[in-house]
């Protein structure tokens, strides 16, 4: 079995002293692929180090929507630079997007710096890899004046008609340990109804512990469990539902 974790920041320091532990676990579990998204400028240059270290991590770069008081005007311009010394090596423009669920959010300096990385990633034909709060239909409006090579929306958690919309533009949706609490009935509905050619597995690891994890570190090692929840949703089963994930993932981004 080939497995892809799609959205997983092993880069962060909390994985720093079993990191290649977690590799070496992933790879016995069939995990053969992690792609690693950025958050901050200050991040980058940890990330592509981390990545170098492992043909198993697949850097992306890009500036979250959650750290706009650390973003500066010139950050995309050291994006753009970044992009085009490390093209051989990046394989998406993220993580990026809007989330206005934040409290104070500016929705205009979010919507500037959203639509200048998807200009980045138009230049660079590169996906990009979303992340959207409260704010899916804004987001759907700029990739339409701002079409990219399509892109993942990471933990995808809006309506059958937004995803139809997303679907039209490209994307895949993430699914990650949220579709295991049971609690998450809207979301387990989602993700038993949408099309499996759209879906992709990820654990945003540390972040979004699966069911009787709350309050610890997630990992990728938690892909197959993820993977027989998604089985236990759908009419395919788990090794169908393997195959396809991971396909998806590849025809988008070039692993």
């Amino acid at each position: 079995m080939h497995l892809i974790d799609s959205h997983c920041h092993l880069d962060f320091s909390i994985f720093d002293l079993d990191r290649d532990q977690i590799l070496s676990r992933c790879n016995d579990l069939g995990i053969k692929s992690l792609i690693i998204p950025a958050v901050t400028v200050s991040s980058w240059q940890r990330l592509l180090s981390v990545c170098a270290q492992s043909k198993v991590l697949h850097p992306a770069l890009g500036l979250h929507p959650m750290f706009m008081q650390e973003h500066k005007p010139e950050h995309i311009d050291h994006l753009k630079d970044s992009v085009t010394q490390h093209k051989r090596t990046l394989v998406a423009i993220g993580e990026i997007g809007l989330d206005f669920y934040l409290p104070d959010h500016d929705k205009q300096a979010q919507t500037v710096l959203f639509t200048e990385q998807l200009k980045i990633a138009q230049d660079t034909e590169l996906p990009v890899l979303l992340h959207v709060r409260k704010a899916h239909d804004q987001t759907v409006s700029c990739l339409k004046k701002h079409p990219v090579n399509g892109g993942i929306v990471h933990a995808f958690n809006g309506s059958m008609q937004q995803a139809d919309h997303y679907q039209k533009l490209g994307f895949l949706f993430g699914v990650g340990g949220a579709i295991t609490h049971p609690n998450a009935t809207r979301l387990r509905s989602l993700m038993a109804q949408l099309p499996l050619s759209s879906l992709v597995l990820e654990t945003d690891s540390p972040d979004m512990p699966i069911a009787n994890m709350i309050g610890t570190r997630n990992s990728p090692e938690n892909i197959p469990k993820i993977l027989a929840t998604l089985a236990e949703l759908r009419s395919e089963t788990a090794e169908e539902i393997a195959l396809i994930t991971t396909q998806n993932c590849q025809r988008l981004i070039k692993l």
